[in-house]
């Protein structure tokens, strides 16, 4: 049993190095899309994933086109404070794909605009902008494994 996450062009190190040990720790294979807004040495990522690092499968893309091609077949769900869906509508599968776009853009409008039926969000205020990628991240990886039974976790 595995999910995907997909972050695409990730700006802040920190929230990358959450999320990693978010997926270490639930078996999630992780997917950083280009341009990414840090460098894969920098500090501040490598602290906030601690001595995770090694236990996540990371795979990188040039952009969204060759992640595209290399998962032509896959079944992706978009997460975006615009998202017609709440995270708990949809019905998860084993290997899908869960993408994120940047923390300042979000996802890009073109790609929300293709894939309305299957975007997703995290209910909150009116008031609020949006979560921290983070937390928004572990939220819907949580119910995405609660809904597969949470196997292969204790």
């Amino acid at each position: 049993m595995s999910l995907n996450i997909v972050l695409v062009e990730p700006e802040i190190p920190q929230n990358t190095g959450n999320i990693v040990r978010t997926c270490a720790v639930t078996g999630c294979k992780l997917h950083l899309v280009k341009p990414l807004g840090f460098s894969l040495e920098d500090k501040y990522l490598k602290r906030a994933g601690l001595d995770y690092w090694n236990m996540v499968e990371v795979k990188i893309y040039s952009n969204l086109d060759d992640f595209f091609k290399t998962y032509a077949t896959g079944k992706f769900y978009f997460s975006t404070t615009k998202g017609i869906s709440k995270y708990t509508d949809v019905a998860y599968e084993n290997d899908c794909f869960i993408l994120y776009g940047k923390e300042t853009a979000g996802l890009p409008k073109w790609l929300l605009g293709k894939n309305k039926d299957k975007c997703i969000r995290v209910p909150m205020i009116d008031e609020a902008r949006s979560l921290n990628l983070s937390n928004s991240v572990a939220i819907v990886v949580y119910e995405a494994l609660r809904q597969l039974g949470f196997s292969d976790l204790i």
